[in-house]
């Protein structure tokens, strides 16, 4: 039996919001009780979205549905944060980060985010699902902002947008490497 399409009964969100939205500057919180709930296809694609996440982050499910996850991306998140978290999970691990989400009308929210690949019976991987929690606000204000602010002038440093990813990624591996630790060891350590 063929799965029917989901009618669209909102219109549909942009693509990329942080093309499409500028940031407000106010930062929307949840409770410590709630989890934010995700889940991708392979190539990141929205496939489930929880209630919790559509109210915190602005969106009907069907706006969400078959939308990129990257609709919530904050312009203000370094790219080389991304990076390593597709990189590790295409590794078949999970990850663990601090990430600026941005709301439909352009506030923000911190999550503490896991993510991990989904995996059939066979053991191949069919996607992924995210659970994001509240993170704790000292470790944000006081080690990852200023650490994702840093990122993120190395990588508007440069022209070259791919010249800025490897830049601010090898910043992050240089910092990591500094502490001697792997980058959820030091998420963890926080």
């Amino acid at each position: 039996m063929a799965l029917m399409p989901l009618a669209r009964t909102t219109p549909k969100a942009p693509r990329k919001l942080s093309r499409a939205v500028r940031p407000t500057g106010r930062e929307v919180r949840f409770d410590v009780d709630e989890i934010i709930v995700s889940k991708t296809d392979l190539k990141g694609t929205i496939t489930y979205a929880n209630r919790v996440f559509m109210r915190v982050a602005g969106f009907e499910e069907s706006e969400l549905l078959g939308a990129p996850h990257s609709i919530i991306r904050h312009p203000e998140m370094p790219r080389c944060v991304f990076k390593l978290l597709w990189d590790t999970l295409a590794q078949g691990q999970e990850v663990f980060a601090y990430v600026n989400n941005m709301a439909r009308n352009g506030d923000n929210y911190w999550v503490f985010a896991h993510v991990t690949p989904s995996v059939g019976l066979d053991g191949t991987v069919l996607g992924y699902h995210s659970n994001r929690r509240v993170p704790n606000r000292q470790v944000v204000e006081t080690i990852v902002a200023p650490l994702y602010r840093a990122l993120l002038a190395e990588e508007n440093r440069h022209h070259d947008r791919k010249r800025g990813l490897q830049c601010s990624f090898q910043m992050m591996l240089d910092t990591l490497n500094e502490k001697n630790v792997g980058y959820d060891e030091f998420v963890l350590s926080l």
